[in-house]
């Protein structure tokens, strides 16, 4: 396992997230995702940090191992706090970088942002660190079961996007493969102009979606030895059902929520 990328990586374990419902999970997610954007105070990003740290603890994976999976993101994370934080211009100037003024309200936008950021991707990190593709491929066929009704291909759906998910890490490991083997031959990605840089990303390309379109093409030659049709007539080993744990995590979400809007100024 690649403990540097963790999106789309599964960590079996016994925990209660992981023996919560994937429609339970998936549920949250999504309006947490939508929540997350009302926060607008302190104590309401507190609300919302103290619950996806509780969550990420809940799950029994190491809180570090979590951290270091989002490595890839950190960056982007850190260039959206300095972007706003040399861009936006209100407020007062509390200090200044190299003659260049820093305003409170680009520190604190620059923080908000972030914030909300790391937030999301720690946050739907935990689904697939959870939730096995399959679990995710039924919750998915299920929440959108009523689009059946208009002939919208909802098993295809959820079938291509848990798909997707479970071939992320792997593409992240043919990568790291590959750009060490095009280092041992001499190639250079990290210094040089630009442009030298640019074209060395080429041979690292090249390879990985021919390995790509590879793997492609042998789980489509698989599922169709095995004689796969589509979700018509298809059965499932383990029935999703709603249990009482569900009910108290959706109960306890509610009460995040409400909390989120009393802290909002």
């Amino acid at each position: 396992m690649n403990n540097s990328f963790i999106i789309g990586q599964y960590v079996p374990g016994n925990s209660i997230v992981h023996r919560l419902d994937p429609r339970t999970k998936m549920v949250i997610i999504f309006f947490f995702v939508i929540f997350v954007f009302f926060a607008n105070s302190f104590w309401s990003y507190g609300v919302l940090t103290l619950f996806a740290i509780t969550s990420a603890l809940t799950t029994g994976i190491r809180f570090p191992y979590i951290l270091k999976g989002l490595t890839p993101v950190w960056f982007l994370i850190v260039f959206t706090f300095l972007l706003h934080l040399f861009v936006t211009r209100e407020g007062d100037v509390l200090f200044r970088v190299f003659s260049y003024p820093i305003y409170s309200g680009a520190l604190a936008q620059g923080t908000a942002i972030s914030l909300r950021f790391f937030l999301l991707i720690m946050v739907t990190s935990l689904l697939t660190l959870t939730t096995t593709p399959i679990e995710i491929t039924d919750a998915i066929e299920s929440l959108l079961h009523p689009l059946k009704k208009i002939k919208f291909p909802v098993h295809e759906l959820a079938l291509m996007m848990s798909i997707s998910l479970r071939f992320i890490p792997t593409l992240m490991q043919e990568t790291e493969k590959i750009s060490k083997a095009q280092a041992s031959r001499g190639v250079d990605f990290r210094t040089g102009p630009l442009k030298e840089r640019v074209q060395a990303v080429v041979p690292l390309l090249v390879p990985l979606f021919v390995s790509a379109f590879k793997r492609a093409e042998e789980l489509a030659m698989a599922m169709e030895a095995r004689g796969y049709q589509g979700g018509e007539g298809r059965t499932k080993l383990r029935e999703l059902k709603i249990e009482k744990r569900d009910i108290g995590v959706f109960l306890l979400f509610l009460a995040v929520i409400v909390a989120l809007f009393l802290t909002r100024n």
